[in-house]
């Protein structure tokens, strides 16, 4: 039987797994060059986790700060990064980001305005410049807004609620996608040349994570099954203020915009610590720097009531805080019943963003793997060991339309694929598998230790002890994995969505503690309690992991030289 019968098979030039901003933007790009584009999401289309980037995206446009220019914005990234970033990225990433916010604007983006009606920027931790363009606190909804209508505009076909299960190879090339509709769980075959992958991150294997039930690491664990490399999968980034209290609310992201903004960060004895730790930047300081700080005073002893630090804007006028801040005071007034005009919020480090992910081509976004690409936060290599608020979203738009540009000239000289029958099976049995046994463990207890135990030993300090015994626990909890149950039918089943979503999470697990363990020093956002220094000897090199036969093999690649011109900036202090 042919797989064409069996299932419903959608063909496309360029598959986008994700309808986030980078997946919007290479579907742009794609479709631009004449390609036929099918972007996929799990979730509804303009529900992707970029709506939650609130701050703004980094861009050196020099609108308030004319000394603002590329080279400045590369080596405030470079250094955030602790020099472990892909340099080329990070060169194209500050060059690029100006025009890519130009393009937004053209496209009807509405940015908030300066007195002479250029593009507002605000200044964010690790900046030199105030570089981020920003839309209130709501950036990234009006950024999805506007690049999820040109994209319907041009013409993308969309496929919502439908999860890929599976990447198919033709050889040694992608051929497509099996995965299947959540709603009916009805299964359905994807057939293209080119398939990029822009499913986001990985947060929800912690506890306290900023992000929503879709960042379960689908991507980097459909790009690793089918052979691609991951990259720097040790540095995840704890965002420094995420609300604490209600316990329903916990982890929720309060945007550094706040800081932008003035706000100040005290303990419970009203000293503001940040003099302590960072005299020079105070709470402007780099996102891992901060996080930590708090997550210090909290253990010894000067902590809020509910774990956490004081983050303090009601110095502001009330009517400022309400014009700059407009979803955070909304935020913290309906769900926590604190008026920010007049008091505190109760904040602690929140699991938020992870910089390794797919290793990519700088120029292309292609992976080790012929015809799979990848953008965003799924792809690794721009932020090195710790990411700069705004880098992200202008990451989204530089890279998406690479990712987008490259895949479509791929599809272009690139016959189409044939699906292996073998390889649709195969991915069938996977998924229904669960179904399948009489007895075993819910979906849900294994995934609650999971987040339990990722964030007791793989969190914000790691040491040697922990970092083993988690390993230890991800092959106890793969073991429970493999006979966990699931009840009732495929229709619109949680549990079912969530077996598949769990094998995601015990992957780049698994990858993030073997990368942690590996790097016996501290830097960025990685830090070893064992190790609490910078090496030079671990800036020169970076981690990969890549799948030999059933194991996961983790090697050493050493950093490429910068050129001459590139080095020369970084010397430079302005």
């Amino acid at each position: 039987m042919t797989a064409n019968s069996k299932y419903e098979t959608q063909e496309h030039d360029v598959l986008i797994i994700g309808a986030g901003g980078a997946g919007l933007r290479a579907a742009i790009e794609a479709l631009a060059q004449g390609a036929k584009v099918a972007v996929v999401c799990k979730s509804l289309l303009g529900k992707a986790h970029t709506v939650m980037a609130e701050g703004g995206l980094a861009a050196a446009m020099a609108n308030l700060d004319k000394a603002d220019d590329w080279r400045t914005h590369f080596r405030d990234t470079m250094r955030g990064g602790k020099l472990v970033n892909n340099w080329r990225m990070a060169q194209l990433h500050a060059q690029e980001a100006p025009d890519r916010v130009r393009e937004l604007e053209q496209w009807g983006a509405l940015f908030d305005r300066t007195e002479s009606g250029d593009i507002l920027q605000r200044a964010f931790g690790g900046h030199t410049f105030r570089r981020l363009c920003h839309v209130g606190d709501r950036t990234g909804l009006e950024m999805i807004r506007t690049l999820q209508d040109r994209g319907v505009q041009m013409g993308f076909d969309v496929f919502m609620e439908c999860t890929i299960t599976k990447l198919l190879k033709d050889g040694d090339r992608v051929s497509g996608a099996f995965g299947y509709w959540r709603e009916s769980g009805r299964f359905v075959t994807f057939k293209a040349k080119s398939i990029v992958i822009a499913t986001g991150g990985i947060g929800k294997s912690w506890k306290i994570t900023s992000n929503s039930w879709e960042c379960t690491g689908d991507g980097m664990a459909l790009a690793y099954e089918a052979g691609a490399e991951l990259l720097d999968m040790e540095f995840v980034q704890f965002h420094p203020t995420g609300m604490v209290w209600p316990p329903g609310v916990q982890g929720i992201l309060v945007t550094e915009a706040v800081r932008g903004e003035g706000g100040l960060l005290r303990n419970k004895n009203g000293e503001r610590f940040m003099e302590k730790y960072d005299p020079k930047k105070m709470e402007l300081s780099t996102r891992d720097v901060v996080a930590r700080s708090i997550y210090t005073e909290v253990k010894e002893g000067r902590g809020t009531p509910h774990g956490g630090a004081y983050l303090d804007i009601s110095h502001k006028p009330a009517e400022y805080v309400k014009r700059k801040l407009p979803s955070m005071y909304h935020q913290f007034k309906e769900l926590a019943d604190v008026d920010i005009t007049k008091g505190p919020m109760e904040v602690g480090p929140t699991c938020h963003y992870m910089m390794g992910g797919i290793r990519v081509d700088a120029e292309t976004g292609q992976s080790s793997v012929k015809g799979l690409f990848a953008a965003g936060e799924a792809a690794g290599g721009l932020h090195g060991a710790n990411r700069l608020g705004g880098n992200s979203l202008s990451d989204l738009i530089v890279f998406g339309r690479r990712a987008g540009l490259a895949a479509a000239e791929h599809a272009k000289k690139t016959a189409a694929p044939s699906l292996d029958n073998a390889q649709i099976d195969e991915a069938e049995r996977q998924v229904l598998a669960p179904f399948d046994r009489a007895e075993g463990e819910n979906p849900y207890t294994i995934h609650h230790d999971l987040q339990d135990m990722m964030q007791r030993l793989v969190g914000i300090f790691r040491t040697d002890a922990d970092l083993r015994q988690a390993l230890v626990e991800l092959e106890k909890l793969r073991e429970r994995a493999k006979k966990m149950r699931v009840e009732g039918s495929r229709l619109f089943n949680p549990g079912w969505h969530l077996s598949r979503d769990l094998q995601c999470m015990l992957t780049v697990s698994e990858a993030c503690t073997h990368a942690a363990l590996a790097r016996k020093e501290s830097r960025g956002a990685h830090s070893r309690l064992d190790f609490p220094k910078s090496e030079d000897v671990w800036g020169q090199k970076n981690h990969v992991i890549v799948k030999k036969g059933d194991a996961m093999t983790l090697f050493e690649v050493p950093r490429t030289a910068m050129p001459a011109e590139l080095a020369q900036i970084m010397a430079e202090d302005k």
